[in-house]
């Protein structure tokens, strides 16, 4: 079986759209259907059909997945195997976390790993989406539920604490606050219910529900800076919102919310050295940054 058309394969069954499989590869999209038909051709079955939504697989697909699955994990042990065990990590490391977290947290962090391995490169996904570990969308997760089931490497990376805040100009003019029933005279930012891509995401349910949302967006972000600019009160996590000085938190002892970030990567690639030592870095960067994901200061 050659190894080569076996790669675009894999891409394409888990990404679903040829282009999609292109940029993990690194070619043109037609690159990706010419080798696929050539694969085709030596198996004399199709392996993919075209649909509305993507590529999906046929069964003669289904059938070729989970060895085309082994041949890649004894690629990737030989290329672990080949890698230099040394610090000169070569090669690319494509991370994927939620919006806020990638950004505020690993950003710093990550430019610093990359900084004393110059023949490394790091890709961060930080996005206000789920990065999908069974689609190889990335080689390492930082998700905020557990990976139920699959051939992963799973751990729970850290707590961290969200806080309910408003800007110091808001406040100033808003009816008083001393408690949850206070809030349903206030105006909420959040997030767009139907394009939660977590369910850890849904806070409002466990308040009083407020009259309206002034905004409503998928980006943490955007959230943030609509509350500092004054337009209502909004729940952030205290790593993003502590160190922005427009804001306080509020009703601190009757608002805290806790939840988890897990780190998970494919199996086969946990012997790859330069995603090991990414791996090893990134769990000792966030232990050091406990207490500020908790809502304290950093040490």
């Amino acid at each position: 079986m050659d190894w080569d058309l076996l790669r675009y394969f894999l891409e394409l069954a888990r990404t679903g759209r040829l282009t999609a499989a292109a940029r993990r590869l690194g070619v043109d999209h037609t690159t990706v259907s010419r080798r696929v038909q050539a694969l085709e051709k030596k198996l004399g079955a199709t392996l993919f059909v075209r649909t509305p939504s993507g590529m999906d697989l046929t069964e003669a697909g289904r059938i070729l997945l989970p060895d085309a699955e082994a041949m890649e994990a004894a690629a990737s042990r030989v290329r672990g195997q080949a890698e230099q065990p040394t610090n000169e990590l070569n090669g690319v490391v494509r991370i994927g976390a939620t919006e806020g977290f990638g950004s505020a947290i690993l950003a710093p962090h990550l430019a610093s790993f990359a900084a004393i391995h110059p023949h490394l490169t790091i890709d961060l996904l930080a996005v206000s989406a789920i990065v999908s570990i069974s689609r190889r969308e990335a080689d390492i997760v930082i998700s905020l539920e557990r990976p139920q089931r699959g051939p992963f490497v799973v751990t729970k990376l850290c707590d961290y604490t969200l806080k309910l805040y408003g800007a110091k100009t808001y406040l100033a003019n808003c009816p008083p606050l001393r408690s949850l029933h206070d809030l349903r005279h206030h105006s909420l930012i959040g997030y767009v219910d139907d394009l939660l891509f977590s369910k850890q995401l849904q806070f409002v349910n466990e308040i009083d529900p407020p009259e309206r949302f002034t905004l409503r967006s998928t980006s943490v972000v955007a959230q943030l800076n609509a509350t500092a600019a004054g337009g209502g009160l909004s729940v952030l996590p205290a790593f993003l919102a502590d160190g922005d000085a427009r804001l306080v938190p509020v009703l601190e002892q009757e608002v805290r919310f806790h939840r988890a970030f897990w780190m998970s990567m494919p199996e086969e690639v946990k012997q790859v050295p330069r995603i090991r030592k990414t791996w090893d870095y990134l769990r000792e960067v966030i232990a050091a940054e406990h207490a500020l994901l908790l809502g304290g200061r950093r040490c």
